[in-house]
């Protein structure tokens, strides 16, 4: 941990040229320092959250920059500190110079990665999982995971935690008591409302755990995976959902021999699309190695399109699908080639027997070399994306570290009920609802280390 008495700077804003950049004080100090160079206002006597147009000159009276600070006095600032920003002219050789400026009084120090975030944390500003969250927000690059961030750092996440950690504190507490009277065989907590409690926080928290996995996905991209036997035209239908000539495209069977992977964003989702080689047998040493990587990105991605051509054998497409051997993944079988069917194409029928066939799976039939129909695809990945997130409702896990504290809680409180089953003794029931209590308390933060705060806080950019 650094020394929270210190005084703080850094430049705020990204580096390079531009209109606008920011120097940023926060400490003890940050207002009576920013007064020794600033010549414009007394800013000791101003109102807080207030700005104020003048000049910065060094000590031998030289004017570095006109510009305007911005002044927040403690508690009410982003780390409930006295803060200075200083908006200056964007150049780097100004804001250099104001920094360095800046250093030469005692007891000033440049801040470190987060550590203006950090300070909101342990000053009482955010609580852990909030100032994770600003991390995120800076790092958001898409619709969905701004507002999955916006919604952990305006405390959904955290308040939900907190109402069951307060659940659990009370029954702890009797137990607790019950401990205190052991020779009198006293029951304080009702074992039958205690069980009930311990299944509906259970639920929740392996609800909150299960959705990790889809809040990982909006927050870093849903991954789909094209695959299907060789030249039924998935690289042309990569290129088409891209709207870019990313793959190669030929007759050719086999062209694509390692998986080729790019993004784009639809509806404010972030989709990952994973166009890979074609299935089949083949004595071809390197086309063998990109067919096991297919494999292995049919198990890892979130949604499966399976390509294959238009045909009459539907028994042929259901053995082709079925060969994929997908688990608890979404899928859609994708009938190519439309614009080449020898016969009448009635695309609803085919559809119908198709996903009838597999279980109601979702069966569209397109012409990727004609961008016939691929706007239904589209349509249908964001459908279910959509439809995923509704299920888990307006709090989704995005962040490892939540995920492990919450398995490690949902292990304590399967251990509680099966002790409350078997009628053991208070003491050891009160013991794994504390370790339970205390993985849901290590989410927002009310026990931490220091060297997970150092981690946590290192990842930030310097000047948040």
């Amino acid at each position: 941990m650094n020394n929270a008495a210190d005084t703080i700077v850094a430049i705020a804003t990204p580096s390079g040229q531009g209109a606008i950049g920011i120097v940023r004080l926060s400490g003890t100090e940050a207002i009576a320092i920013s007064d020794h160079i600033f010549y414009g206002a007394n800013l000791h006597k101003v109102e807080p959250n207030t700005v104020h147009y003048g000049k910065i000159k060094n000590a031998e009276g030289t004017i570095l920059d006109e510009c305007v600070a911005t002044i927040f006095k403690a508690p009410r600032s982003y780390t409930k500190e006295n803060v200075v920003e200083f908006s200056c002219h964007g150049s780097s050789y100004i804001l250099q110079e104001v920094v360095k400026l800046i250093l030469t009084y005692d007891g000033v120090r440049m801040a470190l990665p987060g550590e203006y975030t950090q300070r909101a944390y342990l000053n009482g500003q955010l609580d852990l999982s909030q100032a994770e969250a600003v991390g995120d927000l800076i790092a958001s690059t898409h619709a969905s995971s701004h507002q999955l961030a916006m919604s952990q750092l305006r405390g959904g996440f955290s308040n939900m935690i907190k109402s069951l950690r307060d659940k659990m504190i009370e029954f702890a507490s009797l137990l607790e008591l019950e401990n205190d009277f052991g020779e009198e065989d006293v029951e304080f907590a009702n074992r039958d409302q205690l069980k009930s409690l311990l299944n509906e926080i259970l639920s929740t928290t392996t609800t909150l755990a299960n959705s990790y996995d889809h809040g990982n996905a909006l927050k870093d991209g849903v991954s789909i995976a094209l695959v299907g036997s060789p030249n039924v035209g998935k690289s042309t239908l990569l290129n088409v959902l891209l709207n870019d000539d990313k793959a190669i495209v030929s007759n050719i069977p086999g062209t694509t021999r390692d998986a080729i992977e790019d993004t784009i964003v639809y509806e404010g989702i972030k989709f990952r699309f994973i166009d890979t080689a074609g299935l089949r047998e083949t004595d071809d040493t390197i086309e063998t190695l990109g067919i096991e990587r297919t494999k292995q990105h049919i198990a890892k991605a979130h949604i499966v399109l399976y390509v294959d051509e238009v045909k009459n054998d539907y028994q042929e497409i259901v053995e082709g699908y079925k060969s994929l051997s997908i688990d608890n993944q979404e899928s859609i079988v994708i009938l190519n080639k439309s614009d080449e069917y020898g016969h009448s194409c009635h695309a609803y029928d085919i559809e119908e027997s198709v996903s009838t066939l597999l279980g109601r799976i979702p069966t569209i039939i397109i012409s990727a070399k004609q961008r016939n129909n691929t706007e239904n695809i589209i349509k249908l990945l964001v459908s279910i994306v959509q439809k995923k997130q509704t299920s888990y409702g307006d709090v989704l896990v995005t962040n490892l570290r939540h995920l492990d504290c919450l398995n490690k809680a949902n292990e304590s409180l399967k251990q509680c009920l099966h002790g409350l089953d078997n009628s053991i003794t208070s003491d050891f029931l009160a013991m794994d609802i504390r370790h339970a209590n205390h993985q849901l308390s290590e989410i927002v933060g009310e026990i931490s280390t220091d060297n997970l705060l150092d981690s946590i806080f290192s990842n930030f950019c310097i000047g948040k």
